[in-house]
């Protein structure tokens, strides 16, 4: 028996439906492209098609292709149709060559410090060893080693097998108990809740921002202060407003300028206490005061304290949250600096919130955005309860003796240098140094200063422009003695030869 033309067509177009291949239906000299893998039934008389999607109709409903270009659903409505092809569901694409495009977030990311140290020509004198005096990782001359406590414990997680799976998002249970026991005080009470542990303090940080702030949002930094606020606020698409530190007051906070910039779309005050790149300590009553500013404003603070108690002696440090009564802090620290382990990746989040103020929206926030990236390492988790109660208070003493002694030698012969005028830290791991550009004359700033300090003299400091603070550098105090002092003396020598007074610039441009 003869099969009718039509009926041929229809199974031809169900059977490549059902091999999943894309069939053109022809009828009358117009056409349909239907990318479909789904049964269909066919009305030639009606010239139109029913088209089921896994026995459903589109849109809930069951779908009428017109073979004149139009689509109608069960209610009569049009679905869009270009040029014959009908839009039955979400049309594939149709490029003609490959365009692929960064995101607008990566985009937007950047680090200043990479930015700018990327750009220097950094060719040291060869006859002189180089001394870095720019990284701020306390490993890098292995003279600052961990305590062995600090290592056994590390050992002992992973022999015990417990720790080589995966853990909460927000870190294991046990763990955030000892974290929260560790810094829990009578001003700032906390439970293992309150704690999320992190892949460093980076990460912290990241978590904190992104959970307080949307695009157009702005939060206000430090200046000069850690570059990664910056970074992470930028890419999120979150303004920075930058509130000074006074170097004539041991870097404290410009209050009044700090209140200047707050407006109705601020939503963090990002304190960092102790400082890098400046080393500074904030006294009681300072944090006092900029606490009073964040309540009268009601702006919550992301306190980023990952130098907690690496303090000298004559200093005392304090968390925020151990003095504030109202407002909600989000306080942020880890392992790297104080325990010497920054590869470790292990840091926290410390919500103090004694009003309930950021409440459980906040706090669920956290726990979302910690899913995005199972973060903090097992291993140390399963070691933090060891690290943080058998690490001997004779290994903080020595790490903290060490960098104070680095830090005075350090300022001790920078202070007679001309053209330089060091400011000696209470704390941390910095040093920061001013560079009197006028008596320079060579260089149009501290870029372009350190650049050559390098080319002549092998020692590589960070200039201050990548805190966005010209006309300053930072020095890292984590070297060994013997490299500071040689370090110091090639700077001195440096500033010596290029070092010229007002009088003779002026001789220099009359002749």
């Amino acid at each position: 028996m003869k099969i009718p033309k039509h009926k041929i067509q229809i199974l031809t177009m169900f059977l490549d439906m059902e091999r999943g291949c894309t069939t053109k239906v022809c009828d009358g000299g117009r056409s349909m492209i239907l990318g479909l893998t789904m049964s269909c039934s066919c009305n030639m008389e009606n010239q139109s098609y029913e088209v089921k999607m896994n026995g459903s109709g589109i849109n809930e409903k069951n779908a009428l292709i017109g073979v004149n270009g139009k689509a109608l659903n069960g209610n009569g409505n049009h679905h869009k149709a270009v040029k014959g092809i009908v839009c039955l569901a979400k049309q594939k694409s149709c490029r003609q060559r490959w365009n692929i495009r960064p995101s607008e977030m990566s985009i937007n990311t950047l680090n200043p410090i990479r930015a700018i140290v990327d750009g220097m020509k950094l060719t040291p004198n060869p006859e002189k060893p180089m001394i870095a005096l720019s990284i701020g990782d306390p490993t890098v001359f292995g003279n600052l080693p961990t305590d062995d406590k600090v290592l056994q414990a590390m050992k002992d997680a992973i022999d015990s097998n417990k720790y080589n799976g995966y853990a909460p998002s927000v870190g294991y249970q046990k763990s955030r108990e000892v974290v929260a026991n560790f810094y829990s005080c009578p001003e700032a009470p906390l439970e293992a809740e309150d704690v999320l542990l992190t892949s460093g303090c980076s990460q912290a940080i990241d978590l904190a921002i992104t959970v307080l702030c949307n695009p157009g949002d702005n939060i206000l930094v430090p200046c000069p202060g850690f570059s990664l606020y910056k970074t992470l606020a930028v890419s999120l698409g979150i303004q920075v407003k930058l509130y000074t530190l006074l170097p004539e007051k041991s870097w404290e906070i410009d209050l009044q300028h700090m209140e200047s910039l707050i407006d109705d779309r601020t939503t963090c005050l990002i304190v960092n206490n102790p400082s890098n790149p400046c080393g500074s300590v904030y006294s009681k009553e300072h944090l006092q005061n900029i606490l009073s500013v964040a309540s009268k404003h009601c702006v919550p603070i992301l306190a980023d304290e990952i130098y907690g108690d690496m303090v000298f002696p004559g200093c005392t440090y304090q968390s925020m949250a151990s003095l504030s009564s109202d407002v909600p802090i989000l306080a942020c620290g880890g392992l790297a600096k104080r325990w010497l382990v920054p590869g470790w990746r292990l840091g926290w989040i410390l919500i103090h919130d004694k009003n309930q103020i950021f409440g459980k929206e906040i706090r669920q926030g956290l726990v979302k955005l910690s899913q995005r990236i199972l973060g903090a390492c097992t291993i140390v988790q399963g070691a933090i309860e060891s690290i943080l109660n058998d690490t001997p208070q004779e290994f903080y003493h020595r790490t903290i003796s060490f960098l104070e002694s680095n830090s005075e030698i350090c300022f001790s012969e920078l202070s007679t240098v001309p053209g330089l005028t060091p400011v000696m830290p209470s704390g941390a791991m910095y040093l920061m140094v001013g560079i009197e550009m006028e008596h320079f004359p060579e260089f149009q700033n501290d870029v372009q200063f350190t650049e050559r300090l390098v080319t002549e003299q092998s020692v590589f400091c960070l200039p201050a422009t990548a805190f966005e603070y010209p006309n300053y550098f930072r020095i890292v105090v984590t070297v060994p003695e013997e490299m500071m002092v040689e370090a110091c003396t090639r700077i001195r020598e440096f500033c010596q030869r290029h070092y010229r007074t007002c009088s003779q610039d002026s001789n220099e441009l009359d002749q």
